[in-house]
């Protein structure tokens, strides 16, 4: 089960920003809490209508962080404001059971970024 802080971020509207890297190159795209979705075993399920930059990284380089907050929860300091650093694996999905659930939710996104998580970290 994943940290219960992080699902109360989650639960906040806020922006996740999704780094990969490949040939020494970083790039970063960004998406919202709300359209994160998690599996039973805590993967991430992210709909994508473009992200064409992770998807290219992660044909060579699986590995990609996440980073996302909100201040709305309280943090590890005890002031409001708490985030965490998220590392994983990625691949893009254009078909099978998650894809069509997150197709019913999103009609807009062509695949499904599916994130399974390795480490967590909280940041702040």
């Amino acid at each position: 089960m994943l940290d219960k802080k992080l699902l109360d971020i989650l639960a906040h509207e806020g922006v996740v920003a999704i780094v990969s890297c490949c040939e020494n190159e970083p790039h970063v795209v960004n998406t919202w809490h709300s359209y994160v979705n998690i599996t039973e075993d805590d993967r991430l399920l992210i709909p994508a209508g473009g992200m064409t930059s992770i998807e290219k990284d992660t044909s060579a380089n699986n590995k990609v962080l996440l980073a996302l907050g909100s201040n709305q929860v309280e943090g590890s300091g005890g002031s409001m404001g708490a985030g965490f650093r998220l590392e994983g694996t990625a691949r893009f999905l254009t078909s099978g059971p998650d894809f069509e659930k997150m197709v019913t939710q999103f009609p807009w996104l062509s695949r499904v970024l599916e994130v399974t998580i390795t480490s967590l970290k909280e940041t702040m």
